[in-house]
């Protein structure tokens, strides 16, 4: 007879585990979850959270290996609880930075579902807003970028999609003109094929590379294009949910898109980066 994985006593034939051992389980995670995301986002940090959560887990069913796995979701949802007004403050970012400290959460725990990613850029974003130049990045490694003298590199997007508008002509019209019977099965046609030309314009992706932002110029280097665009150089950008789009300041420059995957933070980005220059 099998045996319930929570509680270890016989759970019966073909049962993995007792209901009410599960809905126990079950309820204790919510508990301890919420429990995180309100505590970590006290001025006083997480306190006595682990004793809780201790508490909480002994019945429950909970083992250090959830426990640690709710943690990190709890730490999620203060950072969604934080970034809700779509602005953190340094006193949010200190918190939670010491709560994370406190709990021997590693920048890859944090980062599992982008969360610890998120704090940094609305970190980059704020600090730009208040007139500061944001130095977070570290790059480990070689950058494929020949910046200018005094450029500081602020991100970096190492799988960056390139994207270029391009036009294609095809011909569209018919036959004009009538069919004269000269013989039986042979006939004699007049007129001949009349046609235009239309063009459209569609992106052409030319492949993915790294994206790099400075104070200065945006840097673009892939498998077989590279270049940078000072932002001067730029008449219009274009937020998209995944990407930017921009339009070079010249006659014959066509749109030209970058997919990041994150379309709001890299807007901001350029666009205050621009202001600033």
């Amino acid at each position: 007879m099998a045996r319930c994985d929570l509680c270890g006593l016989e759970a019966g034939i073909l049962r993995k585990r007792h209901a009410a051992c599960e809905e126990k389980n079950k309820s204790g995670r919510a508990r301890a979850q919420a429990l995180v995301a309100s505590s970590l986002l006290l001025p006083t940090g997480p306190g006595n959270l682990m004793a809780q959560l201790d508490e909480i887990g002994k019945d429950s069913f909970i083992n250090h290996i959830e426990q640690k796995f709710i943690i990190t979701q709890g730490w999620e949802k203060a950072v969604d609880a934080a970034l809700e007004d779509g602005v953190l403050t340094v006193d949010e970012e200190q918190t939670l930075v010491k709560s994370a400290q406190g709990l021997s959460l590693t920048q890859q725990d944090l980062d599992t579902n982008g969360a610890y990613s998120r704090v940094a850029k609305a970190a980059v974003i704020r600090e730009l807003l208040e007139g500061k130049l944001p130095q977070r990045v570290t790059v480990v490694g070689e950058v494929p970028f020949n910046f200018q003298k005094g450029e500081n590199l602020l991100w970096l997007f190492p799988g960056a999609t390139y994207l270029e508008q391009r036009m294609r002509t095809h011909y569209e019209g018919s036959y004009q003109g009538v069919s004269v019977r000269v013989a039986r099965g042979l006939y004699y046609r007049t007129g001949g094929f009349r046609g235009r030309p239309v063009s459209t314009a569609e992106m052409v992706n030319l492949g993915q590379g790294s994206f790099g932002i400075t104070e200065r110029h945006m840097y673009f280097s892939g498998p077989s294009k590279a270049f940078r665009v000072r932002y001067d150089k730029i008449v219009s950008f274009t937020a998209y949910s995944d990407g930017i789009g921009f339009q070079r300041d010249a006659q014959t420059a066509k749109p030209q898109v970058f997919i990041t995957g994150d379309g709001w933070f890299t807007y901001n980005l350029v666009v205050n980066l621009a202001k600033r220059l």
